[in-house]
């Protein structure tokens, strides 16, 4: 089947562009699930027997990415976020069986269908947002077996739902109770062979680490990212969220497709991610929600010519969000960056930091047909408004799905 998407306002994305690659009077041909022709009315013949679908003049853009969330979690932490309101303390919250202990509780405790069912309204929500890519960490099993449920369950939500999502094998992300004191010892016996056998199984699409004086140390992450090296796998890193441990120079200095957070990277990090082509993915999500007021350093990072990408960090404790588009604003009203840096880090750069540009992120021949169509004026709405989702039509893999169809 054929499909024409014509009288398009189109934002491609597209590399070789000094904006966003706008065509105002736009024609997209699909076939076959993939981009066959982009162009201007009039400059692209229509195939016989197509179906077209006119667009009335709304935007096209890419599919949004959503490239970094823990989306797979079992229960909520709800009850802490009052407790903090409250006044509580992180030790209070701790003591009382709170923290990443609660998640990591209730993960151990859950079945694969059980994490599947609970993620799946999340996941929704990003469907419902015109997201087309969604990245799915593991990281709060924290066993060998607990792990590898967690990804299995992420593999299973592309079976569920038309969407295409990469894993990311987080066992790095802090020590269990039964480790506490005894990092070397954890990534030894559970970090290590846990992403081996994920890699085994064809479960890992790339390998995270929490590199923070209350997670892992530079030295430790260095052993992890050693090993996914040597199973040929890319590696991406949580960097400089509290502290500057210098974790984004380590990232780039692995190839790292991206170092996220990074409130506290300095001039070299920034520097080093540009040289290295590491994406810098910021995540306010987790910024709003902890009441964070160091901000990521977004002048360097343009200073350097440092690819930027946006995510929700969507995860149970720090950041239980689930929009694309609210993290836009988010990323505009709190960061300071422009809508032409937000658009950019929901579609092109986010598939750089997933390793995808090659097949998706961007309006371009040869890539996969994963679109989104907006009832909109301008793309600067999708970073402006909030809690308003204009979407009118959502394609995937040449599939026209979701979408507010009035």
């Amino acid at each position: 089947m054929t499909t024409v998407l014509t009288n398009a306002r189109l934002a491609t994305m597209a590399a070789n562009s000094a904006d966003l690659g706008t065509i105002g009077s736009g024609t997209i041909v699909i076939e076959g699930g993939m981009i066959a022709a982009v162009g201007e009315a009039g400059e692209i013949g229509l195939p016989h027997d197509a179906d077209v679908i006119d667009c009335e003049g709304r935007w096209v853009t890419p599919g949004l990415i959503d490239c970094h969330t823990h989306l797979v979690h079992a229960g909520n932490r709800a009850r802490e976020f009052e407790m903090r309101l409250a006044g509580a303390s992180y030790e209070e919250i701790a003591r009382a069986g709170g923290g990443i202990v609660s998640s990591v509780r209730q993960v151990r405790e859950a079945s694969e269908a059980d994490l599947v069912s609970q993620t799946l309204p999340r996941l929704d929500a990003l469907i419902a947002e015109g997201v087309t890519t969604v990245e799915v960490k593991s990281g709060y099993g924290l066993t060998v077996e607990d792990e590898l449920k967690m990804l299995q369950a992420a593999r299973r939500l592309a079976e569920k739902r038309q969407v295409s999502v990469t894993t990311t094998y987080l066992g790095a992300h802090a020590t269990p109770a039964e480790y506490k004191g005894r990092n070397r010892d954890f990534i030894a016996e559970v970090v290590m062979p846990g992403l081996r056998a994920a890699h085994a199984e064809g479960l890992v699409d790339a390998v995270d680490g929490f590199c923070e004086g209350i997670a892992f140390s530079p030295e430790e992450m260095q052993l992890v990212f050693d090993e996914a090296k040597s199973l040929d796998l890319p590696v991406k890193l949580h960097a400089d969220q509290l502290s500057n441990l210098h974790g984004a120079a380590l990232a780039a200095g692995y190839q790292a497709l991206s170092a996220d957070h990074l409130e506290y990277t300095d001039d070299e990090g920034a520097a080093a991610m540009s040289k290295a082509g590491t994406v810098a993915v910021m995540l306010p999500g987790a910024y709003y929600f902890i009441r964070e007021t160091k901000k990521p350093p977004i002048e360097l990072f343009r200073k350097h010519g440092t690819a930027m990408a946006l995510a929700t960090d969507c995860n149970p404790g720090t950041s239980p969000l689930t929009s694309l588009l609210v993290t836009m604003n988010m990323g505009a009203t709190l960061f300071n960056m422009t809508v032409e840096e937000c658009l950019l880090g929901v579609t092109r750069n986010a598939a750089r930091a997933l390793g995808r540009l090659d097949t998706v992120g961007t309006i371009e021949p040869g890539k996969q047909a994963d679109l989104a169509i907006w009832s909109i004026e301008s793309p600067a709405e999708l970073v402006y408004r909030i809690g308003f989702n204009p979407l009118y039509r959502r394609i995937w893999n040449g599939q026209i799905t979701e979408g507010n169809l009035s």
